[in-house]
């Protein structure tokens, strides 16, 4: 038995068959209700059998449009627009678990906190709340982490726009820094060459 069966049976043993368990690219993914997040990630890292001591990331993900042109999500491929992700290692059994839960409300997705669980996920669950607006409850110091302190919006979401929606500069005349709505122009982003009238004309 491999060490990616063995975690596999592991993962059934503790959880119980009904667990939703999910094998892509030599990685298995464990899909946990919001409302289970913490208690299933508490029981992933004191099990003895499973080990996983260590939270070596944590992520949001923005599925809009996921496989499709617009930002409309397709139905069937993701129950909710948003979800974060946490990818484990145990140490001693030397393997690795991506647990991953949806998100409810596109507006404002709340999600516990797994700071008591693994306190290294601290500054990643802020990442996530400055990027995706995925607010952790719980956490002892949610702010900005990348992002300035007057920004507006989370540009990470598949419907922030390109330029942002507010620039900074400094003004010579307060002799400060100041916000103001964005004025810079939309940029035609595809290539010159490409767009040059008769391009690979007769070739």
């Amino acid at each position: 038995m491999t060490r990616l069966e063995t975690l596999h049976q592991n993962l059934l043993a503790t959880l119980g068959e009904s667990a939703a368990l999910k094998l892509a690219l030599g990685e298995l993914t464990l899909e946990v209700p919001a409302k289970k997040w913490v208690d299933v990630c508490t029981i992933l890292r004191d099990t003895d059998s499973l080990g996983f001591d260590t939270c070596i990331d944590l992520c949001g993900i923005d599925y809009s449009g996921w496989g499709a042109p617009t930002l409309v999500a397709e139905p069937g491929l993701h129950p909710q627009r948003f979800a974060v992700v946490v990818h484990l290692l145990s140490v001693r059994h030397n393997w690795r678990l991506r647990v991953r839960a949806y998100v409810h409300d596109d507006e404002f997705p709340v999600i516990a906190t797994l700071v008591h669980v693994w306190p290294s996920v601290n500054w990643y669950e802020r990442e996530a709340f400055d990027l995706f607006g995925i607010v952790f409850e719980g956490h002892p110091d949610l702010r900005r982490i990348l992002t300035d302190y007057g920004f507006i919006g989370y540009p990470f979401r598949k419907d922030f726009p390109l330029s942002g929606n507010v620039e900074m500069r400094y003004d010579t005349e307060q002799q400060r820094v100041i916000y103001q709505p964005v004025t810079i122009e939309p940029r035609q982003i595809t290539p010159r060459i490409v767009r040059e009238e008769g391009y690979g004309a007769g070739r």
